[in-house]
């Protein structure tokens, strides 16, 4: 029978877990699709000045070996 119970308890403790994140998803403001837009922008916008800043980076460094050990 403790068996059973560890089982039941456990069941309960899952239950509980969900019912508990469920209500605190409740809670949550979630953006509106104009804020969810711009916020969207503004990392596509910061990924792509980053990518083009170590592209640059990385090609200066690669020419400036190259000079360096061909040179």
């Amino acid at each position: 029978m403790a068996f059973l119970a560890r089982i039941k308890q456990s069941f309960g403790q899952t239950f509980s877990f969900f019912a508990d994140s469920i209500a605190e998803l409740k809670k949550v403001k979630w953006p509106t699709r104009k804020e969810l837009t711009s916020y969207t922008i503004v990392v596509i916008v910061t990924v792509l000045i980053i990518a083009v800043y170590f592209t640059v980076l990385d090609l200066g460094i690669s020419n400036l070996l190259r000079l360096v050990f061909e040179g």
